[in-house]
């Protein structure tokens, strides 16, 4: 079985192609092999490696700087799933397509079922929910928030430069959401990918954090690695008090249940995670 993985440089590109299971063979497409932009060249390679499977994890993910740049994030966010959907008419390959909690406005204030109403409240999120709707009635949708991995661009990895940096952080405490270790999502994409019928599932690590939360976990942890030398300061303040261009939802938890049923898995918490994501951090100096 073949599968392409988009976005093959990319934090959850990385953890996919770490974890191909027997039986497949994983093809990776970076930005060097493949402008997701180009709908011209997603149907050229889809007819050139003949998949079983295409991976969409590639994505434009600069949340704020969509806002200045909505044409760009709605070509690639969902131009290319648009493209590959046709590109895969008529064949028995499937779409497989990465979005995300930024689908949800964050006023539901309970976690998000799969079928719960969208209302996106930035130009990411729009462009996301659209990549939704264009993978079409065929394709499998996984949803997943706050994704972090060694060696990634990350909420993670920025904590810890600033907290080499800085006696005092100020963080978000009014954010509720889950962070995700992209291992484990990387893990369970592929695992739908055998398993599930098309339809929108949800992954997440267990349990719920704001913004500060995971900040002052991250600085906890990472001392007790030796990552960083000591705990700084980590203040909560209102999303008020840091204005981004973006609007962020404020209560962005997924609904996991039906995905965890069906996969029949543990539930890992984010702390259990995070402290995974922390050794291999460690691990890559």
């Amino acid at each position: 079985m073949k599968a392409l993985v988009t976005g093959a440089r990319g934090q959850l590109g990385r953890a996919l192609l770490g974890r191909v299971p027997k039986g497949w063979n994983a093809v990776p497409l970076d930005r060097a092999v493949l402008d997701l932009t180009d709908a011209d060249a997603i149907e050229r390679i889809v007819d050139q490696e003949q998949p079983d499977l295409v991976i969409n994890a590639g994505a434009y993910t600069a949340v704020d700087r969509a806002e200045s740049e909505p044409e760009l994030a709605q070509a690639v966010n969902a131009g290319a799933p648009a493209a590959f959907a046709r590109a895969l008419a008529g064949t028995s390959a499937r779409l497989l397509q990465i979005s995300t909690d930024f689908v949800f406005d964050g006023a539901r204030g309970q976690p998000y079922r799969p079928l719960d109403p969208r209302n996106p409240q930035s130009v990411y999120g729009v462009s996301k929910a659209a990549g939704e709707d264009a993978a079409g009635d065929r394709a499998i949708i996984v949803r997943t928030s706050w994704v972090h991995a060694a060696g990634g661009a990350n909420f993670v990895r920025t904590m810890l430069r600033l907290m080499r940096e800085r006696d005092e952080l100020r963080v978000v405490a009014d954010q509720i959401g889950s962070p995700t270790w992209a291992t484990g999502l990387a893990e369970t994409v592929w695992r739908l990918a055998e398993k599930a019928e098309p339809a929108i599932y949800h992954h997440r690590d267990a349990g719920v954090a704001s913004w500060y939360d995971f900040a002052d976990a991250i600085a906890q942890d990472a001392v007790a690695l030796g990552l960083i030398g000591r705990v700084p300061t980590v203040v909560p303040i209102a999303t008020a008090d840091y204005p981004t261009p973006a609007r962020r939802p404020a209560y962005s938890v997924l609904d996991v249940s039906e995905t965890r049923a069906l996969l029949g898995d543990p539930h890992l918490h984010w702390r259990a995670q995070l402290k995974s994501m922390l050794q291999e951090e460690l691990t890559l100096g």
